[in-house]
């Protein structure tokens, strides 16, 4: 079995009497699509906040590429910062930006690029997510699917090796849903990043994913192939994918 990418071990989170991982053990493997699922507030995007640095776990390890992230010097974590993308919930577009200003601050922020070097790789993810024709345009002016595209493009901009996918598809109608599923699905095998997406969109989710896993109570209960997740005999995740509200009630 090849080391995961991205491994969490043992790591345990309160907040004041709250428990939001308690003994969490998750794996992402590289080039994969890996789903994570569970109610709403199980902890879900604090599970990514820790991945990119923005919650710090109260014991356990997480691991990068086989290596523990707390023990990372500053160069060491400033380069693995640069290898990951976070996709927000609501896309975090800035209204007074046009979408071309939108895609182009992650590298005008953090790189030594030229101006035409800038555009020229801006160009050419708005042609790779089609979105031709929007450069000038305000995220105001687009569709919520369209609003997703620009924000996948900002994320793709610096080539990077992991994208972090938070509630991709909140506040979609299904139609949008299904299109914004199936571009996360597209772009990951054309680009091949690993990608993590926290959802709770049931059963859309696992077309398009790999690796299934459930966080329940501040664990994950379970974690396999999405085949063998959805023939799981356990009651939980059955409830949980059927719909069911009691954890017990048979299907």
């Amino acid at each position: 079995m090849t080391t995961p990418l991205i491994e969490f071990v043992n790591v345990k989170k309160r907040f004041g009497n709250i428990r939001v991982m308690d003994g969490l053990n998750l794996s992402i493997h590289r080039g994969q699509i890996t789903a994570v699922i569970g109610k709403s507030g199980s902890g879900k995007s604090v599970l990514l906040k820790h991945i990119i640095g923005l919650e710090e776990q109260d014991s356990g390890s997480i691991f990068y590429d086989g290596r523990d992230m707390a023990q990372m010097d500053r160069t060491a974590r400033r380069k693995f910062k640069k290898r990951v993308s976070y996709m927000f919930q609501d896309n975090a577009l800035f209204d007074a930006m046009t979408v071309f200003e939108n895609i182009a601050l992650p590298i005008v922020e953090k790189s030594t690029l030229s101006r035409e070097e800038i555009k020229e790789r801006v160009l050419t993810r708005v042609n790779q997510l089609d979105i031709t024709g929007t450069e000038e345009k305000y995220p105001a002016q687009l569709s919520g699917g369209m609003r997703k595209r620009v924000a996948l493009a900002r994320a793709l901009i610096t080539d990077p090796e992991v994208v972090l996918f938070d509630e991709p598809t909140t506040g979609l109608d299904p139609v949008r849903k299904q299109g914004v599923h199936g571009m996360i699905k597209e772009y990951q095998a054309q680009f091949g990043f690993t990608a993590l997406v926290v959802s709770h969109e049931i059963p859309e989710i696992f077309d398009i994913a790999q690796q299934v896993a459930m966080l329940d109570q501040g664990k994950i209960i379970l974690q396999d192939n999405t085949e063998q997740f959805l023939r799981t005999n356990l009651d939980v995740v059955r409830c949980f994918i059927h719909g069911k509200e009691k954890t017990g009630e048979k299907i």
